[in-house]
């Protein structure tokens, strides 16, 4: 009898423990398939998650890529809750113009956090790059 307790114990705590564990890892994002190109306004967008910002504030960051083009577009402030969200960053972008095509996308998670001097340094919490159709 004493096993069963015992063992059953064992499970319960491993129930409870176990997500708490794997919780620690869980920041992460995405991008979607498609962006926009309107006029000169450049919209990319995806989901993250990200659990604690204690330390400092999180952004989601994001860069586009087209042909030899590179250019950041926006950035997001998270919510850093648990729970899945969206992001959506835009930015006007005129010479040389983005067009409608395939484009690729990074995405970064980042936290401010302040260094030995007091200065907030950048710290990466989650990465995501993906292919995109700008429509």
């Amino acid at each position: 009898m004493r096993v069963r307790l015992v063992l059953a114990a064992a499970a319960l705590l491993t129930a409870v423990v176990a997500p708490l564990a794997h919780a620690r890892g869980a920041d992460g994002l995405t991008v979607d398939e498609y962006g926009t190109v309107a006029d000169a306004t450049v919209t990319v967008s995806g989901t993250y998650r990200c659990l604690d910002d204690s330390e400092g504030p999180v952004f989601v960051s994001s860069t586009l890529k087209q042909g030899s083009r590179s250019t950041g577009i926006g950035g997001t402030r998270a919510v850093c809750d648990g729970h899945l969200h969206t992001w959506t960053n835009s930015a006007v972008v005129k010479e040389p113009a983005y067009r409608p095509g395939a484009a690729r996308v990074e995405a970064t998670l980042l936290q401010l956090t302040a260094g030995e001097s007091g200065l907030p340094l950048p710290g990466f919490r989650a990465a995501e790059q993906a292919d995109v159709e700008l429509r």
